[in-house]
């Protein structure tokens, strides 16, 4: 169900990862709408995130707004912060 309208946010993640929940409260903290990509378990089949960033560990994101791909929660969180957080 793909429409011209994708979010402009992928996120790559694993299900029951406790750094992806941490992206996905930040994530649904500014309310951004974001598109999840679950990637494989397996730490070496995760060719579509190393294409995406480098790297095939997750979380990691895409945001088309600003150009910027990264991994690494704790990065994630702090960029969302300062991208989209405004005053704290």
């Amino acid at each position: 169900m793909s429409t011209t309208d994708d979010p402009p946010i992928t996120f790559y993640r694993l299900q029951a990862c406790p750094y992806c929940e941490r992206v996905t409260r930040t994530l649904r903290e500014y309310d951004l709408d974001y598109r999840s990509r679950f990637v494989e378990p397996m730490h070496s089949d995760r060719d579509v995130v190393k294409r995406v960033s480098g790297k095939r560990s997750v979380p990691a994101i895409v945001d088309e707004n600003t150009g910027v791909t990264m991994s690494e929660s704790a990065n994630i969180v702090e960029y969302l912060d300062r991208t989209y957080g405004g005053e704290n």
